[in-house]
């Protein structure tokens, strides 16, 4: 809309104008600082879309003499000090065929008249072969396991008795009983789901490639029964769980047919690493809440539980009684939105952005030479304190002063408001050494769920997304202890309804043997 103004309605008075000079100035000024908020959130939101996802940003190098602290200017980089080496990737070599994969010997020979000398004419004797590994793939098969069970009768009774008793041995105990659904059978459907993405109704498919009928609807209801028989292990290791002196925590959402809420959340609590080490253990465990995401989860889910809990910045877990940890990939995910929002030419220039990102990669370079070294707990603790802590302590310093030099509402601002926020949170790693300096092994966690979503998009009912959260649990705490999902599942399905005695410890993921009790 354009303004027009008549300059014969303008105040004649000097002071009014001023004023009015004033207000239009400040306004003026305001109009360009939300353009410019606009700008950076519209370039943030096209590199999102059609960008790389990769958070990973190469900041120039940033020492700490090079930054003005009295005039709090942006930070000079020297670029005679930045140096970058290029590397050409290496090609792998080929990796030989597991040798226990059975053999078939495809001999390929030379003709008759070639095993003939062409000089001498004497026969040529074999010095040698050469061989070539090349892969078969055999389509899956079917086996039908008839399960005879001989009756007796007394032949004597028979003739002198109307009444003739029949003996014959009880059905062997079964996941799902009058069901031909055997360990087996339910371990590679929920494996193929919950592992590998593969929407029932596309294992239907399959099955129906191979010769047997096989619907989803039957499917579904055979993973709800094996979720509902695995709630004793379920709740043994959210037992477990709780007994940990740290532990991780995040949330996705979930579509529920059944539910009148637009969204559910599934939220994931888990400890340890991708892969647990000889001697620790791993849990990954899932739970549905219908359309929630309130702090009543996790306070009723980590009830009674006190130790280190390390989380993003959602407030919703300041309601538990645990100490929360906070999440440095998150802060540094915040400076790096604000290069990806730069214009193409600011984003050679050093700024605060790139400063912060620089400070916070140095301390990721402590962590990385701990991990590598394969640090204890204590060494941890003491080069944390000695390496971390003077950066963390420098950082904090530049974001209080930083704070009053940029807008808050610009995505720098806010990135600078976010770390100081979650300044208790993001320090807390350096008091154990058992902790982790971000939540990645929370993020890694769920998504599984998140890959899976997106190909079965949703779940029906309440029921079914509680049966899905449990059997990713079982899949999930199994990959993190170096199990083989399948052969866990199986085991598991066979096992379970013969437990008697409500002992389920032998059952628990981290003591299954593979090589033992798949054979």
């Amino acid at each position: 809309m354009t303004m027009y103004i008549d300059i014969n309605t303008l105040p004649s008075d000097v002071e009014t104008l001023q004023k009015m000079v004033v207000e239009l100035f400040n306004r003026l000024e305001a109009l360009e600082a939300k353009h410019q908020d606009t700008l950076e959130e519209l370039r943030l939101l096209k590199q999102k879309h059609y960008g790389v996802s990769s958070e990973t940003v190469l900041p120039p190098v940033c020492h700490e003499e090079e930054y003005n602290e009295e005039q709090g200017d942006s930070p000079a980089l020297d670029e005679d000090l930045i140096t970058v080496t290029v590397t050409r990737k290496k090609s792998r070599p080929r990796q030989p065929l597991p040798k226990d994969l059975p053999r078939e010997r495809v001999v390929v020979d030379v003709s008759p008249d070639e095993k003939w000398c062409d000089c001498c004419q004497s026969e040529r004797v074999c010095i040698g072969e050469e061989v070539s590994e090349k892969l078969l793939y055999v389509p899956a098969s079917w086996k039908v396991q008839d399960i005879i069970r001989p009756k007796y009768a007394c032949r004597q009774c028979e003739k002198e008795k109307t009444h003739v008793q029949i003996v014959i041995a009880p059905m062997p105990a079964m996941l799902i009983p009058k069901s031909f659904a055997t360990p087996s059978l339910l371990a590679q459907i929920v494996s193929a789901k919950f592992c590998y993405a593969l929407p029932l109704y596309r294992q239907e498919k399959q099955f129906a490639e191979l010769g047997v009928a096989l619907n989803r609807q039957t499917m579904s209801r055979w993973m709800t029964a094996c979720a509902d028989e695995a709630q004793p292990i379920l709740d043994l290791l959210k037992a477990h769980l709780l007994k940990q002196g740290s532990i991780f925590a995040d949330e996705t959402t979930l579509k529920v047919v059944d539910s009148q809420k637009k969204k559910s959340y599934i939220w994931v609590y888990g400890h340890g690493s991708d892969i647990a080490a000889k001697g620790d253990i791993s849990i990954v465990l899932f739970d549905y809440q219908e359309g929630s995401r309130s702090h009543l989860c996790p306070v009723r889910y980590l009830e009674g539980y006190d130790g280190y809990l390390q989380v993003d910045g959602y407030r919703a877990y300041e309601k538990t009684d645990a100490t929360l940890v906070g999440c440095w990939a998150h802060a540094r995910r915040k400076f790096t939105d604000v290069i990806k929002a730069l214009p193409k030419a600011a984003t050679q220039k050093p700024g605060k952005a790139q400063w912060a990102i620089s400070k916070i990669k140095m301390l990721y370079v402590i962590e990385k030479r701990l991990a590598s070294n394969q640090a204890s707990v204590e060494e941890v603790y003491r080069t944390r304190q000695e390496e971390a802590e003077p950066i963390i302590k420098e950082f904090e310093s530049w974001l209080n002063k930083s704070l009053e030099q940029v807008p808050p509402s610009s995505l720098l601002g806010k990135a600078i408001a976010y770390c100081l926020g979650q300044w208790t949170k993001l320090t807390v790693y350096l008091l154990d050494g058992r902790l982790s300096i971000d939540n990645n092994r929370a993020e890694r966690a769920v998504r599984p769920f998140t890959i899976g979503r997106k190909n079965w998009v949703l779940s029906n009912t309440h029921h079914g997304a509680q049966s899905s959260a449990a059997l990713y649990s079982l899949v999930e705490t199994a990959k993190a202890n170096g199990k083989s999902p399948y052969a866990y599942l199986e085991y598991l399905f066979t096992k379970l309804p013969k437990v008697t005695d409500g002992n389920y410890d032998y059952l628990l993921p981290w003591n299954f043997q593979e090589a033992e009790d798949s054979s």
